[in-house]
């Protein structure tokens, strides 16, 4: 493929940094449209960084105008889509300017529990309780609409749960794994024998980036996500694993953590809590032969050293602590 003049919104997320990388490394043009620019996830040499708030036509305009003047991009995408007026700057600015508009949307989108698995990208779509996936519904259907009715060239992406070494796939984060290494018990929800879908943002860009300037992917909803099936305790297992302990897991019910810890409450009920397999069979017509170069053991091995190389990444939440004590039945509850 020849090199791609891409804009991207956003790039230094967890997702969008690693998609920036695989875009340079292919060889694209490749420029940024961000707040400002990140200690931990800087753009590689080669790309242009603009600063501006993306949420405000105006300035977005403005600081594009001021560098590419009135020129078109073979590709935008957009990470940073989180609401209804947030998507119709995009449609405002890039309406003929592109030939191509990505959106990348959460396949929390689902309705849960799911009817048929594997979830196909036609599956009905619900999220009546959680506001994150019922926005990116509202998103993912403004964009189809002027799809229908004026051809923007949309594409939507719908990835799972995507980590990075800087992240941990666990609601607890870091303060689970010194429960760990401290031989106390860590609180999983369930029976923890629900299926998880779990990828690294490095096989996660190496599948997103074939998807740009490829005129198939446009009109179309595409799943990007891993292969690999796993539960929530098979995930636990392998942050411990890769912390060098085996693990104490208590489990239980999503309804009970809830009521300990209030903000897990919607994001188990609603999403974590059931089981999801993804059906990948358009992304492997998209781009033939794609496969992930990251296990679950190896990204959590590269994480938990990541953690480890740095005190200062090792925060311990105390209110999470003292919630998964009581949850655990180790401390009476306050009250």
């Amino acid at each position: 493929m020849s090199a791609l003049r891409t804009l991207f919104i956003g790039g230094t997320g967890v997702i969008s940094s690693a998609c920036v990388r695989a875009a340079v490394t292919a060889g694209h043009e490749v420029t940024v449209v961000t707040r400002g620019r990140s200690r931990q996830r800087p753009p590689p040499d080669g790309v242009r960084a603009l600063e501006a708030d993306a949420r405000d036509a105006e300035a977005l305009r403005g600081v594009l105008r001021g560098v590419l003047g009135d020129e078109r991009f073979d590709v935008v995408a957009s990470f940073i889509g989180y609401s209804a007026s947030d998507v119709a700057v995009d449609l405002e600015v890039f309406a003929g300017r592109t030939d191509q508009y990505v959106f990348i949307s959460t396949c929390s989108v689902y309705a849960h529990p799911a009817a048929v698995l594997p979830l196909r990208e036609s599956a009905a779509r619900s999220a009546p309780l959680f506001e994150y996936p019922a926005n990116k519904i509202v998103c993912e259907d403004l964009l189809l609409a002027a799809h229908r009715t004026t051809g923007f060239p949309v594409t939507i992406v719908r990835p799972a749960h995507v980590y990075d070494r800087t992240t941990l796939p666990l609601l607890a984060g870091w303060t689970a794994v010194e429960r760990m290494r401290q031989c106390r018990p860590v609180v999983v929800h369930g029976d923890g024998t629900s299926l998880w879908n779990l990828m690294h943002a490095d096989d996660f860009a190496r599948a997103f980036v074939p998807l740009l300037g490829n005129p198939r992917a446009v009109g179309e909803a595409v799943h990007v996500t891993s292969s690999e099936l796993i539960t929530w305790d098979q995930i636990h297992l392998a942050v411990a694993r890769a912390a060098g302990v085996e693990p104490v897991l208590v489990h239980r019910s999503s309804e009970d953590i809830g009521r300990v810890v209030e903000w897990m409450d919607v994001v188990l009920r609603e999403d974590f809590r059931h089981s999801v397999l993804y059906d990948r069979s358009r992304l492997g017509d998209l781009v033939p032969g794609f496969a992930e170069q990251y296990t679950v053991a190896s990204g959590m091995r590269e994480t938990v050293e990541w953690f480890d190389a740095d005190p200062a990444r090792r925060t311990v939440d105390e209110s999470l602590d003292e919630a998964f004590d009581v949850l655990a039945g180790t401390r009476a509850p306050v009250g």
